[in-house]
């Protein structure tokens, strides 16, 4: 067993793997998720976890060089606010465009977040 950092043996698995510019999502709980691509569900009940606890975890764990978001989450003023003290500079898009993009992510992590537009894309970036 690990002794600390994430411990989700299947999103462990997928930081390990990416490499430069892949991506991940990490996503509210109604967001539809392409067949073909993988779907990590963390979901156990409303709120739990929550889209913010999960990206900040993911923060900590994944070499993240940009982030998307759709600009619709600016109507979340909540999920807005912290996703911005974690990543003060974000890529806005439309919502529509954020889901279009889903299909070519490698894995989306739905969380228990109920929220609107709490979903964003992470890019990933070296080390080097």
């Amino acid at each position: 067993m690990k002794r600390n950092g994430m411990l989700n043996s299947h999103i462990t698995k997928v930081l390990a793997d990416l490499g430069h510019t892949d991506t991940i999502v990490v996503a509210d709980a109604g967001l539809p998720v392409p067949a073909g691509v993988m779907k990590i569900d963390l979901s156990l009940k409303e709120g739990v976890p929550s889209f913010l606890d999960v990206v900040k975890i993911l923060r900590e764990e994944m070499v993240v060089e940009q982030v998307t978001v759709a600009g619709e989450i600016e109507q979340n003023t909540r999920v807005h606010e912290g996703i911005k003290n974690a990543f003060p500079e974000m890529d806005y898009i439309s919502h529509e465009s954020l889901k279009a993009q889903l299909k070519d992510a490698k894995a989306v992590i739905r969380t228990g977040e109920i929220t609107p537009y709490a979903n964003c894309i992470l890019h990933a970036g070296v080390t080097f």
